[in-house]
């Protein structure tokens, strides 16, 4: 008889967990544990949960680097005692934190579904139940015994997608969220259609590593038309500064003046990794395509390619905490690792 599958929710806070006080109107957080209370249809699902709950549990903008170890250290130490994993998060940061978890762990062969809610789980118009509800059924869904899912994904509004590809597009829709260079794994409708042929394929059958050095020395440069010299100057010059997510126009674009392209090659002279990334929500960045990208590829700026702001953030925590040698960090960032990237 197949063993029925054991799914572990992790609540970190966000709208999801919270009910609203008829009374006064304010929205407090439930005891995770009194959730079948909520949610009964729970247990019409072909699996058994349990839930752990950050101690006290977060407005996703609070969320920061030691959060995401705690994430990342409940999912270690139960990850011999389940078969999946739902985490509940906030949806403002909710695609930095699945990118991050998703190159902290190196050879997962579960899933780690994210998901969250724009209204919480007691209001009548609520989408904190189906997105809870399909999120467990996606994360306990397996094929001779094994998990249909083997990696990190976000769950909203009908549509599973690789979690380092996503982006949070919307502040008040219920569809919050899209990955604009990469189709959604599944859509829920009546039934569950995934997309098989889209799936990290997780060749190895090597041991789980869960890696929790992450650096955050970094910044987002956002470029701008009147951006000056003097703030340029102040951000590459910050003291401890390791990399620079440098979000471009267009296809990778960026002023040719030669204060600017000067100060970005000092930076690179001094061992600061520049990622450029596009800041239009779709496409890629292709250096060299326009006379205003040729300099920037000469000094030796690495192209993001078609990342997304939060993944390139959490990709370059992660390989600066690795100490990726400098001789090697530009094949290893523009190589997919994780999915997140398009070959």
């Amino acid at each position: 008889m197949a063993k029925i599958p054991h799914i572990l929710l992790i609540y970190t806070g966000g709208t999801i967990g919270m009910v609203k006080d008829f009374k006064t109107g304010v929205l407090k957080t439930f005891n995770f544990n009194k959730l079948i209370k909520h949610i009964p249809e729970i247990n019409h699902l072909n699996c058994t949960t349990d839930s752990i709950s950050f101690e006290e549990p977060i407005d996703s903008s609070n969320m920061n680097v030691s959060k995401w170890i705690s994430i990342a250290t409940i999912i270690e130490e139960n990850y011999n005692l389940f078969d999946g994993f739902v985490v509940l998060h906030g949806s403002d940061t909710m695609s930095f934190t699945a990118s991050a978890i998703s190159f902290m762990f190196e050879n997962l062969s579960k899933p780690i579904i994210f998901t969250g809610s724009q209204l919480p789980i007691g209001d009548l118009r609520t989408d904190a139940k189906e997105n809870l509800i399909t999120s467990i059924e996606i994360a306990s869904a397996q094929e001779n015994g094994k998990p249909i899912v083997q990696e990190v994904c976000l769950y909203f509004e009908y549509k599973l997608y690789r979690g380092n590809r996503t982006t949070k597009v919307n502040a008040e829709h219920f569809n919050a969220f899209t990955s604009p260079n990469f189709l959604p794994l599944c859509e829920s409708g009546v039934h569950l259609k995934f997309n098989k042929s889209l799936f990290f394929k997780n060749s190895t059958t090597k041991q789980l590593q869960v890696r929790k050095k992450l650096d955050n020395n970094i910044v987002i440069l956002k470029i701008f038309p009147g951006i000056t010299k003097e703030i340029v100057k102040s951000m590459l010059e910050i003291k401890g500064l390791k990399g620079v997510v440098l979000e471009t126009y267009g296809s990778g674009n960026a002023p040719n003046e030669a204060w600017f392209i000067n100060l970005l090659k000092g930076a690179v002279s001094k061992g600061i990794q520049i990622i450029n990334v596009t800041q239009c929500i779709g496409g890629n960045v292709i250096m060299g395509q326009y006379e205003t990208s040729i300099e920037l590829n000469k000094i030796g700026i690495i192209s993001g390619n078609d990342i997304t702001t939060e993944s390139a953030l959490a990709k370059l925590m992660y390989m600066l905490g690795e100490k990726i040698p400098k001789k090697d960090f530009k094949s290893i960032f523009t190589t997919s690792l994780r999915g997140e990237i398009s070959n």
